[in-house]
């Protein structure tokens, strides 16, 4: 080939590598530094640019975005001697790239090991507590503390947030045994503040139940009582009305008598005076002779089935004096003078009662029985 034609194309060939490295396009929030004789000339924007090949030296581009940097976890002491370990994460931004090219060789490794320094120093002064409590405090203390020390290094700190505070294993099962008393005690409290409230609305129901049982008995008392008085006004007039014989009233003065004796615990009992009227009476009902007719008196025969009848009553007016005696648990004698079942004109027995000072057993108790009086037949005139 002809050496011309070779020189021309390496000339041509020169000449476009040389065009190609006098331009640089820079993205959008980037920058680039540029160097010129071995010294800083300017920085590249966004955008065409235009350098001296060969006299000019660009350096990488360096980013002006926010950015995010999570640095690993680091082991911190308290104020109270515990060692926890802390994880934070970084956000910055880089606002003067000759700054951040000349004033520090890595600002990323120097805004981790200032993070870490100011952790140190800032949870040093706080004990665990106040450590797990205090996080918005210990990041406003930390940008502080960063954005100060980082600023002629033309970065600008936006936040340094505390990711994890990891205690040591055996500060969190502690923690873990309080938080359980805590809840405990809390359900404790709340299921005694539950049954003191059910009780004091059980008492209040049970308030109104009883108050409205003991009305609802008064009002059946009253209806009772009154249906009682009404009775009682009935039967007093149905007496008084039909006006009944004496006799009938004896015997059923006679008739009540035994029930008095009834029970296990009647040790000591009265007998009224009247119950000796009343077997009297009753005794003149059965032993009385009817009128005789003139028929009769006429006839000198002796009714002898009448006579069997009044026999018959004595003996049981008799026993039932002797009935009535027995039945007496306590230490009291019946002292009554019998009386003339023929009402032949002999003077009634006054009756006695009192008491004598000695109980006596009931074997002991003497039982004072009525003669019975053994009447003969009336003789015909």
């Amino acid at each position: 080939m002809d050496p011309l034609l070779i020189a021309g194309l390496l000339i041509v060939l020169l000449a476009v590598f040389t065009v190609i490295r006098s331009v640089r396009i820079v993205p959008q929030a980037r920058a680039r530094n540029v160097e010129r004789l071995g010294r800083y000339h300017s920085t590249l924007g966004p955008g065409l640019n235009f350098v001296i090949p060969y006299i000019d030296r660009v350096y990488p581009m360096i980013d002006l975005r926010e950015q995010v940097v999570s640095f690993q976890p680091q082991p911190v002491i308290t104020e109270d001697n515990l060692v926890v370990e802390i994880d934070t994460v970084l956000y910055f931004q880089v606002t003067d790239p000759r700054a951040a090219a000349y004033e520090i060789a890595n600002y990323i490794q120097a805004v981790e090991q200032l993070t870490v320094t100011t952790l140190r120093n800032v949870v040093g002064s706080l004990d665990l507590e106040m450590t797990l409590t205090s996080r918005d405090t210990i990041n406003s203390q930390l940008r502080g503390v960063l954005d100060e020390a980082t600023g002629k290094w033309g970065i600008r700190v936006n936040r340094v947030e505390i990711k994890a505070i990891d205690p040591p294993k055996s500060i969190k099962e502690a923690m873990e045994k309080q938080m359980r008393a805590e809840r405990d005690k809390r359900a404790a409290i709340l299921n005694a503040e539950g049954q003191r409230q059910s009780q004091i609305l059980t008492a209040e129901g049970d308030k109104q139940s009883a108050i409205l049982r003991a009305e609802g008995e008064r009002g059946a008392a009253i209806l009772k009582a009154e249906g009682q008085s009404q009775a009682i006004d009935e039967v007093f007039q149905a007496v008084h009305r039909n006006d009944p014989d004496p006799k009938l009233l004896a015997y059923q003065y006679l008739q009540v008598l035994p029930e008095l004796a009834k029970g296990p615990n009647n040790t000591f009992w009265v007998i009224p005076s009247e119950v000796t009227s009343a077997i009297q009476g009753v005794s003149k009902a059965f032993t009385e002779a009817l009128p005789q007719s003139p028929a009769a008196r006429e006839t000198p025969r002796v009714n002898e089935a009448a006579a069997e009848q009044r026999k018959q009553a004595e003996q049981a007016a008799a026993d039932a004096v002797a009935e009535a005696a027995e039945a007496d648990l306590g230490p009291r004698q019946l002292n009554a003078a019998p009386a003339s079942p023929l009402g032949d004109g002999l003077p009634r027995a006054q009756e006695e009662h009192h008491l004598p000072q000695e109980r006596l057993p009931r074997e002991e108790q003497p039982v004072q029985e009525r003669p019975v009086r053994e009447e003969r037949p009336p003789q015909g005139e």
